[in-house]
């Protein structure tokens, strides 16, 4: 296990695939997830012959937790901070949810690091009922209770359909999250009000001028179609599309037509 220290926060990262080649893709998790959450897009840009780059944001599973709320912008910054110290130049940023807001600070900050971003199924600012479902998460994290935790939290995020054909896979998740860290929550919850108070940043989505992908489930209730519209209607230029017959966890749930979405995208903006 690889860690590094930068702003004085301990980061879990990960390094894969061809460490020869200067065509690099970091994965920027969303707000439940980790590294391993990206499983299936991994396989297939090892394939391709990129190299690979997956870390946690502080308050995540396998890094540090410090007090919070945070901002967009440090997560960015440390970002920026782990690709210098690792000796890369630019990123290919795809980001999902969370990810994919840091990835547009990220973009908006540091765009000489950026050779492209892709989101997946993420905002720019909020509306009342996405408020009212992080609220719903923190006080279902607050009580530390992890089976009740995961299970209120599944409806918001996935697919009717992918639940009926996946219960079992979901009920292992729910087992798994069992022996998360005693601090798990505490970072969830720094997590929640950093989203909560900083992510909107609608009026600064035009100062993005690198390559954007913009994907979204076209069933995701949590963060619905006319946010990932938003975002793509701001950037100039941008490549939107609907993945039909998904929710929110689109890199689980249609992992195939992402994956080609993806890499397209990506191969395309290559140097």
């Amino acid at each position: 296990m690889a860690y590094m220290t930068v702003n004085g926060v301990k980061l879990y990262y990960e390094l894969a695939g061809d460490e020869r080649s200067q065509e690099v893709v970091a994965f920027f998790n969303g707000v439940m997830a980790s590294t391993s959450s990206w499983v299936f897009q991994r396989k297939v840009f090892e394939k391709a012959g990129f190299k690979i780059l997956l870390h946690d944001f502080k308050g995540q599973l396998l890094s540090e937790k410090p007090s919070g709320p945070y901002t967009f912008a440090q997560h960015a910054d440390e970002a920026r901070l782990l690709i210098k110290e690792l000796g890369i130049d630019k990123v290919h940023i795809v980001g999902t949810s969370y990810g994919g807001e840091v990835a547009m600070r990220f973009a908006i900050d540091f765009p000489e690091r950026v050779s492209s971003i892709s989101l997946i199924d993420s905002v720019s600012e909020l509306d009342e009922v996405l408020r009212l479902f992080v609220r719903g998460w923190k006080a279902a994290a607050g009580e530390r209770d992890a089976t009740r935790f995961f299970w209120e939290m599944v409806p918001t995020i996935y697919h009717n359909s992918f639940i009926e054909r996946n219960m079992k896979m979901l009920q292992d998740r729910a087992k798994a999250l069992e022996k998360a860290p005693a601090d798990y929550f505490d970072g969830q919850i720094a997590l929640y009000e950093t989203f909560e108070s900083d992510v909107y940043m609608t009026d600064e989505l035009h100062k993005i001028q690198t390559p954007t992908l913009v994907v979204c489930g076209e069933d995701d209730i949590l963060k619905p179609r006319k946010f990932s519209k938003i975002i793509a209607d701001r950037i100039d230029g941008a490549e939107f599309a609907i993945i039909p017959d998904c929710g929110h966890v689109t890199i689980f749930e249609k992992p195939d037509v992402l994956n080609s979405l993806l890499l397209g995208f990506i191969m395309k903006h290559s140097r």
